[in-house]
């Protein structure tokens, strides 16, 4: 079964009246859930965008909007199997790899990719997460 979960401590992406898309979509398949999360964004609650110019700051609101991503279906950083990061400036990126390691020390596999632009100019990060979770625990969390 597949389920579109929308974080309470994430901020909504309304274009236009409607919204864009689910922060977190989980399926179901059999003894475990596959939990997809989106590229997150440095915004906060309000839809405020966090640090801008400072890739530090990104990186840790971008790592607490993927906590709070996974924690709204039972899972934590450390079910994570996989990561997509798009950074708009790789070098400035592994200058910060101990705030990348506070999230990511179970050290899923990852890619790192160095792109133009990001949706909004102030925008420096963007990370996407991939988790599998038994499906006992998810089912639990939904309750």
């Amino acid at each position: 079964m597949r389920r579109n979960t929308f974080p309470s401590r994430l901020s909504k992406r309304v274009v236009g009246g409607h919204v864009l898309y689910a922060p977190v979509v989980s399926y179901d398949v059999g003894t475990h859930t596959l939990v997809f999360v989106s590229g997150l964004l440095a915004r906060n609650a309000a839809g405020e965008i966090v640090g801008k110019g400072d890739m530090g700051a990104q990186l840790r609101q971008v790592g607490e909007n993927l906590k709070a991503a996974l924690e709204a279906v039972g899972a934590g950083l450390g079910d994570l199997v996989r990561t997509c990061t798009f950074v708009t400036d790789i070098d400035e990126y592994f200058r910060h790899v101990e705030i990348r390691q506070q999230y990511f020390g179970a050290l899923p596999t990852s890619t790192t990719v160095e792109v133009r632009r990001l949706s909004h100019p102030d925008f420096m990060v963007e990370i996407e997460g991939f988790a599998i979770i038994p499906s006992a625990r998810f089912k639990e969390e939904q309750r």
